[in-house]
């Protein structure tokens, strides 16, 4: 798949070649340097699963094409395409950054607990990320940062609820002193941290939630997660009228408009 986006130049993991490049890999991500996208690529390195990146380049569109949409429908990056699945079979498909988490926590065993309290707490706190904490700060950001328009309702709406959000996890690391979901590291931390990243962005200061701040320092001193994060890099592209419409939904209406 073509790319103008994404550059996957730092291919080779410093903790080894998981996240290298290559063809024939037990996984395929469809990916772009995102926080949606990030999670993935932070649980690929840190499982050490053998994965190839298939750039998408949003800014152009590539989410709509029929064959990304047969593997996302919803033609939101990112989404794998595991070549080895459990089961024996052919070749199968996730996408949603949290089904795609837990899909990969039981393939390795790793992240995500067995025991039943355990297990439903950490999927609690993922799907807390997932309804909550990604879409505020994404709307919140939308509106303050990329929309042609600066409608102070909205701002003012999206940072208040993205400032409430960043309560409730504060609270929470205040809770457990250590990780999301508890004592251990897991797919609820790698869920949530790609997202606080844009807290300077955002006009956030982590000064005012220190328990976020002692987590967010934890977790950004990890090698693999840093590997993660290093996988591709948005291309200097002008964000323009042309890149907001493919963004921001009219593409999808004309594209819908055509099936």
């Amino acid at each position: 798949m073509p790319c103008l986006m994404v550059e996957v130049q730092n291919n080779e993991s410093p903790n080894g070649d998981a996240g290298k490049v290559r063809l024939g890999a037990m996984i395929d991500l469809h990916y772009a340097p995102t926080p949606n996208g990030w999670k993935i690529s932070i649980m690929l390195e840190e499982l050490g699963l053998p994965y190839q990146v298939v750039p998408v380049n949003i800014r152009a569109g590539e989410q709509f094409r029929p064959e990304f949409l047969a593997i996302s429908p919803n033609n939101r990056i990112p989404a794998i395409v595991d070549h080895a699945p459990a089961d024996g079979g052919g070749p199968f498909s996730v996408f949603e950054t949290g089904a795609i988490l837990i899909y990969l926590a039981d393939k390795a065993g790793r992240f995500l607990p067995v025991e039943m309290r355990a297990r439903s707490n950490v999927i609690q706190w993922v799907m807390w990320q997932m309804s909550g904490l990604g879409p505020m700060l994404g709307q919140h950001g939308h509106f303050a940062l990329y929309a042609a328009e600066k409608i102070p309702y909205a701002i003012a709406r999206y940072r208040d609820e993205a400032a409430r959000l960043y309560g409730v996890l504060d609270r929470q690391l205040g809770k457990t002193g250590a990780y999301v979901a508890g004592d251990e590291y897991s797919i609820a931390d790698i869920a949530c941290f790609p997202w606080t990243m844009t807290h300077k962005a955002q006009g956030f200061t982590l000064d005012d939630y220190p328990n976020v701040k002692r987590w967010y320092a934890t977790l950004r001193a990890r090698p693999k997660l840093q590997a993660g994060l290093a996988i591709g890099k948005f291309a200097k592209e002008p964000f323009n009228e042309e890149t907001r419409k493919v963004m921001f939904g009219q593409m999808a209406k004309e594209v819908l408009g055509k099936q």
